[in-house]
């Protein structure tokens, strides 16, 4: 809930010198006649009835049922429990409302804000009661590219494909939700890294170069919104820059953490694209992409979703370049905040390895962060997911298995009530699910994940894990491996089911590769299935070096591995087969009898 000021630094309504009637009803006409301002007809009646509402005294009123029964013209059998309608089309009207203010509505008097949690507007002055409502043009420009008459048949069927694009992305626009402009945030409240991403410059003359530099720009805008752990400036606003503004004057008059920029060149039948990621602080380089692509005329469209997709996942998947760079930064300079993202971070860090001595601290930042931020989604969904590995991966005893596996449960629910769709924890559940034993669940809230940002190696690989475990390879399969191809450097455990089913079909030599990216991390499960594969190749000196490393990484796993290898779900016939893989190795149980 706001209190005296929200993330933009506006002054709250309730205050005396907040906006009249009249300014916020004039305000109300421009957010909705704005084509920044997206919003379905049933979204704009929302905001109408919301901000009416409340200039009328009607506070009270403003409740899920009575909205829905006014707006949605849902009958009295109403049951919010259910039909989440309400809840969800205010979650979206409020990224609208972000998107317009950080777009055109960005010099505007009078603010409108439909605060997280309640359904009650919210007026205020932006920047004081003697500023007059400013009305510049609301709409978009969309770069035009210059017209040589070098482009031939290529040019003109590739200029109509791209100009529909960018029709239909401006309008999207106002999907991509907010970096603060005036940079006046408070620490406490940023959440993620702040990133624009400049038009992309066409290094030759050709103009199917510059549409192609045009519409990726936006694609690319588009494809790293799915990562719910950035904020982007709109493809609109991004375009009112040049494709080589200078990083830290951007950081510095936008407020913006991260620039993303580059160049496009085309040749007869070859498209290079160039990608760098600049910190805004500081002008630094931090990633360097490049990308060079077969040019295929017929599929122009396949190209640039395939690049903008390859340059959005080393950017912003949980591994990626963004939030590795920003655990970094803030790890070393408190001054840059976001202290509750910093835990979210660390999370992440604990989960790629599973390294028991990054546990404790991590689940301790977030028990924190919970505490200062009690209404952080994302906090709530990584507590959920450290309770659940307390008890999958042994880190605490046994008799409190049944307590953490409550707190998961309690956590990841309290994820999704703040946020009915957010992802990380429908994961959660999804994962909680799973290994409770519920696995048409997990499978369906995993689903879910992968269809909601089908960008994300993790979520791609979180699928495709659980139906090979359970012995679905057929399906399986293919997402552990698109999760490997679209991640620049991919998690040992997304290799793990890769190698059990090669040794299964008696293939030890590729077995062994799979297994050694994360047996080289010291992961237990990865030095388990080296040494089962280095004894199958008859390197029985080197298995059992492996198997010593096992047993120091993980002891369960060297006591009894079936109840390891149970705790993730596996199949009878993937377990017997790995004990008897592990019996080949040399491993031998242990002597109950002895003291």
């Amino acid at each position: 809930m706001l209190e005296n000021s929200d993330r933009s630094g506006y002054k709250n309504a309730n205050l005396q010198d907040g906006p009249s009637a009249n300014d916020v009803r004039a305000q109300l006409e421009r957010v909705l006649d704005s084509s920044v301002f997206e919003g379905s007809a049933r979204r704009r009646a929302l905001l109408r009835y919301l901000v009416e509402q409340t200039l009328l005294g009607h506070s009270e009123k403003l409740k899920g049922y009575s909205i829905a029964l006014d707006v949605f013209d849902r009958d009295e059998s109403f049951d919010p429990a259910s039909d989440p309608v309400v809840r969800l089309e205010a979650g979206r009207l409020r990224r609208s409302l972000d998107s317009f203010y950080v777009n055109c509505g960005n010099q505007d008097s009078v603010r409108i804000n439909i605060p997280k949690g309640a359904y009650v507007a919210e007026f205020a002055w932006l920047s004081g009661p003697s500023k007059q409502v400013s009305t510049p043009d609301p709409d978009a420009v969309t770069p035009q590219a210059p017209d040589d008459g070098k482009t031939g048949g290529l040019g003109r069927k590739f200029k109509t494909a791209v100009l529909a694009t960018c029709v239909l992305l401006g309008l999207a626009g106002a999907l991509f939700w907010f970096a603060f402009p005036d940079g006046k945030s408070s620490p406490k409240d940023v959440r993620g890294a702040t990133v624009i991403v400049l038009p992309f410059a066409a290094l030759d003359p050709s103009g199917a170069t510059h549409l192609f530099a045009a519409s990726f720009a936006q694609d690319l805008v588009a494809d790293l919104m799915q990562f719910p752990d950035l904020r982007l400036f709109s493809a609109s606003t991004s375009f009112q820059q040049a494709a080589d503004a200078d990083p830290v004057a951007l950081g510095r008059e936008l407020g913006v953490s991260y620039v993303v920029y580059g160049n496009i060149q085309t040749d007869l039948d070859k498209l290079l694209l160039k990608a760098q990621l600049a910190d805004a602080a500081t002008g630094e380089v931090y990633w360097n992409g490049r990308f060079e692509r077969q040019l295929a005329p017929s599929d122009l469209y396949g190209l640039r979703s395939e690049l903008s997709s390859a340059v959005a996942t080393a950017l912003g998947e949980r591994n990626g370049v963004l939030n590795v760079t920003t655990l970094d930064r803030l790890t070393t300079d408190r001054t840059f905040g976001m202290e509750n993202y910093k835990c979210v971070l660390h999370a992440y860090a604990y989960r790629r390895t599973f390294e028991e001595a990054l546990f404790a601290p991590a689940l301790d930042c977030l028990k924190a962060a919970r505490i200062r931020a009690p209404n952080d989604a994302e906090v709530w969904a990584m507590l959920g997911y450290l309770n659940l590995d307390a008890t999958r991966q042994g880190v605490v005893p046994a008799s409190e298995h049944p307590a953490y596996m409550a707190e998961a449960q309690r956590a990841a629910t309290r994820a999704l009530e703040l946020e009915p769709n957010n992802q990380h924890g429908l994961e959660a559940l999804a994962t909680i699910a799973f290994y409770t034993g519920d696995f048409d669940t997990a499978e369906q809230l995993q689903r879910r994940v992968v269809a909601a940002n089908p960008h994300d190696p993790e979520a791609l690989a979180l699928l495709g894990w659980r139906l090979a475990v359970r012995g679905n390879w057929e399906d399986g399969l293919p997402y552990l491996r698109r999760a490997i191809a679209r991640s620049a450097n991919p998690p040992g455990w997304y290799f793990h089911l890769i190698a059990i089913h090669e040794y299964l079909e008696g293939n030890y030599a590729d077995a062994l590769t799979a297994a050694e990216h994360s047996a080289k991390v010291g992961s237990a499960i990865g030095l388990s299935l080296a040494a089962i594969n280095h004894a199958k190749l008859g390197d029985m000196n080197t298995a059992h070096k492996e198997l010593a490393k096992m047993a120091q990484a993980w002891p369960l796993l060297a006591r009894d591995p079936a109840a390891a290898f149970k705790n993730f779900q596996a199949e009878e016939e993937i377990i017997a087969a790995l004990i008897n893989g592990l019996r080949d190795a040399g491993w031998e149980p242990p002597d109950e009898t002895a003291e």
